[in-house]
């Protein structure tokens, strides 16, 4: 083939392919059927095999085939897919842009985040957005860092709130992430959560190497692995006797003299003090990073613009974060 005709080729693909194909062509892939796919979007299912039709009809190019009862796509309708999820970001930020003229009235925005951020930063984010902008609408889906990463990523949201340590081999999400957009959201303490009567309790800053001994109560599979981390750089291999990503049970553990732990800051913030516990700070002061992840490009989407504005006023609410330690 010429290269003009090539030229010719692409050209009358490039005209081919409309906003409504790529959201089908999305669709089909997320749910393997037309029927499926018409419900997720909104429209009945002749109208979708419409649709795909038009697009063939246009450019020879077969998008979907039958197999059995159901339907694939080929590979022509994989090769749009794999762009889909860009394309449409990229017309959803120009559309929000001009959403974004007329005071951003409408528009829905999909979070994510994880357990600890559940009960501090996103309930002050959905009541921030509610006040400043009462048109948009908010859904929620609490999950860690690594599947919060995926759903921005299968475009299951828009906009995920992360963590992660000092030394993490994904630090800050830089494989999981690629072809994302990570922002760097600030960081949280890391204290320590000892028994109000432990010998340690009245120390300002604590080592971790005079706890070598102590029995550990461990957190998430990430809180984990950083203590593991911490432990080696102190010395020591924690004795792990309890594990469990239920920070409140955590302190409910501590209190009766179970163990030691250590807990971010969002997640002492997010539980009562339990009247048997302190925390204090480490003697390095070790903390963990937050992150926001979108879409490349999706924080010009104002809806996703309104959030991540909303979690910065969430995150100032927070001051306590920083001040954590307390006594008995």
């Amino acid at each position: 083939m010429t290269d003009a005709a090539t030229d010719e080729l692409v050209a009358d693909l490039v005209a081919a392919i409309d906003v409504q194909t790529v959201r089908v062509v999305r669709a089909v892939a997320e749910h393997c059927s037309l029927t499926a796919a018409a419900v997720a979007l909104g429209y009945s299912q002749p109208a979708v095999s419409q649709q795909l039709r038009r697009f063939e009809d246009r450019t020879g190019v077969a998008l979907v085939e039958r197999v059995g009862r159901g339907i694939r796509l080929t590979e022509a309708g994989r090769v749009l897919a794999r762009h889909a999820h860009a394309v449409a970001t990229a017309l959803e930020a120009a559309a929000g842009e001009l959403a974004a003229l007329r005071g951003l009235r409408a528009g829905r925005v999909r979070l994510v985040a994880f357990p600890s951020a559940s009960a501090t930063l996103v309930p002050r984010l959905i009541a921030e957005l509610g006040r400043t902008h009462p048109g948009l609408t908010v859904t929620y889906v609490e999950a860690e860092p690594p599947e919060a990463v995926a759903a921005v990523r299968a475009d299951r949201a828009d906009l995920a709130v992360t963590f992660s340590y000092p030394g993490d081999r994904d630090d800050p999400h830089r494989e999981s992430a690629r072809g994302l957009d990570v922002h760097d959201f600030g960081r949280e303490p890391v204290r320590l959560v000892l028994p109000a009567q432990h010998p340690a309790a009245s120390d300002e800053v604590v080592d971790l190497a005079t706890l070598a001994h102590e029995p550990w109560i461990a957190g998430c599979p990430r809180c984990r692995g950083h203590l593991l981390d911490l432990a080696d750089d102190a010395g020591f291999l924690p004795r792990i006797v309890v594990e469990t990503d239920n920070f409140v049970a955590v302190e409910g553990m501590v209190a009766q003299g179970l163990g030691v732990a250590l807990l971010p800051g969002l997640a002492l913030a997010a539980s009562p003090r339990h009247p048997g516990v302190v925390t204090r700070p480490t003697a390095r002061s070790d903390e963990r990073s937050l992150h926001l992840v979108t879409a490349r490009g999706g924080a010009r989407v104002p809806a996703v613009a309104a959030a991540m504005r909303a979690l910065e006023t969430a995150r100032s609410t927070l001051g306590a974060v920083d001040t954590m330690d307390s006594d008995v």
